[in-house]
């Protein structure tokens, strides 16, 4: 499995990618596959610029999964927008999408953390198997919302 850093230049390769992510796994994510479809090329690019790090998992025919990653404070980075395609799951993609990830916050001095659904026990025991500890729901969190957990790797 290949992994790659990806740029405002690779935007339709993202595209193609995260409307697969947003169609495969609505629930999943806080954008909507449709406030994606007829997206502009500029907040294409836009999305790759803002958000420092943007990864892409390449099996040698396809690009098979993606995940970003923010700077959070001084201390944490946030691992964002984490998805492998159906038929890559189980081959190590998203291991290896979370430990380039984890990296490059830790070039950063920085640990990691994730906001997961607690409905979500496939990609929760993917973070706990990369060592990834899970703090629960945050305190406070809405009502009205499906519940999401912490999830920490500490440098």
């Amino acid at each position: 499995m290949d992994i790659a850093r990806i740029g405002p230049g690779d935007w339709e390769r993202f595209r193609a990618v995260r409307l697969a992510s947003l169609s495969d796994s609505p629930a999943a994510f806080g954008s909507r596959y449709e406030d994606w479809l007829d997206a502009s090329e500029e907040r294409w690019r836009s999305r790759l610029t803002e958000v420092p790090l943007t990864l892409i998992a390449h099996d040698g025919v396809e690009v098979v999964g993606v995940v970003s990653g923010q700077s959070e404070g001084e201390c944490w980075a946030e691992m964002i927008s984490m998805w492998v395609d159906p038929s890559a799951r189980g081959t190590g993609a998203a291991d290896d999408l979370i430990t380039a990830t984890v990296g490059w916050a830790a070039g950063q001095g920085r640990s990691t953390y994730l906001m997961v659904r607690s409905d979500n026990a496939r990609a929760r025991a993917a973070y706990e198997r990369a060592g990834f500890v899970d703090r629960g729901v945050p305190d406070g969190w809405p009502i009205d919302e499906p519940p999401e957990r912490r999830m920490e790797m500490r440098l």
